[in-house]
């Protein structure tokens, strides 16, 4: 396997930037639609802004997000492994383009059906997130990679903060506005990229031929097998993505029980979240990866991320819990880390394939944990709970799920050599 050749420094720059800029429109589309789209449905089902109809919308609300992520299982392999076989430019401008048409098409749903329909396309647009680190993966020196997740995982932090606060500003005026301006930034982008981005993935280096076997979510797991040590971390993006959902999931509900927290304090918040995460990915992880390591970087960040979730679990005053924020934060180390560590073991033909199935995996997370977390903080909440005054549990159970993580990380890397050399798979190609 040989290292990649980087782009001509101007145009790696521009491509760079793209990759950025596309990655962040993805985050801030998805954002942008959260503060408008249970108006929206309860706009086109007539049910009323009223409690009846509020707790009905919420069940349209749990499918919408379920069906956006289970396109994002199904179709993050079918993009990855097309990007292998013809190149990472198409599958990504095509992706970029399809978004913009479907925001126009949920712009204009004059019913139900039409935007459930929208909310499927986006998720397998959406999916371009794998293709997009495959590029990364395809221009990027072995010892750069970590940085170059972490400027990813920086776009994910600003499109946190900016998505949903914009979203919200543009939807006090109208309902539809949001969907209308991630449109325009989809097909801003695309008309970008078009012009700008070179393609990372020359003839030479790609498959010979679309292997439709590695296609999907379950095949794609017999391209990680084949990579022990791969399929070992990524079982640990699974359960860092796992453990992840309980913020999702239940961050709004615990606040508000157990510290009487309205929006606007929940917006402070969140967005301090943001800004940590920024600060780690985009500043620390390029730091620290060559003074630490790879593999020292992802237990580093797993260690904090089990102190966060502790402190969120058992902190009795909110000062406590606003503590473990930037504990949770420092996660971010671990992420682009782990990523750079797979790409070195993988061969550059089957990037894009990798990087598919990662992104099954988180979105496979996304599909089953909201219902776990939510449902466990409500049982633990009742007059049916276990155990009295333990609200965090859920928390707690991330905790547990990210201590595997680490566990698992230390068996999985023990002997892996320090230069991170990349191997060959386990039983040829």
């Amino acid at each position: 396997m040989t290292e990649p050749q980087p782009l001509a420094h101007p145009r790696h720059r521009a491509a760079v930037i793209f990759i950025f800029v596309t990655v962040l429109i993805d985050i801030l589309s998805f954002g942008i639609i959260i503060p408008v789209l249970p108006h929206l449905i309860i706009e086109l089902t007539g049910l009323g802004n009223g409690q009846a109809g509020i707790a009905k919308a919420s069940v349209w609300v749990a499918a919408f997000g379920t069906l956006f992520m289970l396109m994002q299982f199904v179709c993050s392999p079918i993009q990855g492994a097309l990007s292998d076989r013809f190149g990472r430019r198409a599958v990504i401008l095509i992706s970029s383009f399809g978004l913009g048409v479907d925001f126009i098409v949920m712009a204009l749903a004059p019913v139900l059906w039409l935007l459930f329909v929208g909310r499927a396309v986006s998720g397998m647009c959406a999916a371009s997130f794998s293709t997009a680190n495959a590029y990364i993966a395809d221009i990027t020196p072995h010892d750069k990679r970590a940085a170059a997740f972490g400027l990813l995982g920086a776009a994910f932090a600003i499109g946190f903060i900016v998505g949903p606060a914009l979203g919200g500003l543009l939807g006090h005026i109208s309902i539809r506005l949001p969907f209308w301006t991630a449109a325009c930034l989809s097909l801003v982008n695309f008309c970008y990229g078009y012009f700008v981005l070179p393609e990372s993935l020359p003839p030479e280096r790609r498959s010979a031929r679309l292997d439709l076997r590695h296609a999907n979510p379950l095949g794609s797991l017999l391209l990680l097998k084949r990579y022990p040590q791969v399929f070992g971390i990524a079982a640990v993006f699974f359960l860092m993505a796992l453990a992840q959902f309980s913020i999702n999931s239940t961050y709004v509900l615990y606040t508000d029980y157990r510290y009487g927290w309205g929006p606007q304090v929940v917006g402070y918040t969140l967005a301090l979240v943001g800004l940590c995460t920024g600060i780690v990915q985009g500043l620390l992880v390029r730091r620290w990866t060559p003074k630490l390591g790879e593999r020292r970087m992802i237990l580093t960040g797993l260690a904090f991320v089990v102190g966060g979730y502790l402190l969120f679990g058992l902190g009795g005053s909110q000062w406590l819990f606003i503590a473990g924020i930037p504990l949770l934060c420092m996660g971010g180390l671990s992420g682009p880390a782990a990523q750079a560590l797979v790409t070195h073991q993988v061969d550059p033909a089957e990037q894009g394939r990798l990087q598919g199935a990662l992104t099954s995996l988180q979105s496979l997370a996304g599909i089953f944990g909201p219902a776990v977390f939510a449902n466990l903080f409500g049982w633990f909440i009742s007059k049916h709970a276990p155990v009295a005054d333990l609200p965090g549990i859920s928390f707690l159970l991330a905790a547990a799920l990210t201590a595997a993580a680490f566990a698992l990380t230390m068996r999985v890397t023990r002997n892996l050599p320090s230069s991170t050399v990349p191997v060959a798979p386990a039983g040829g190609r």
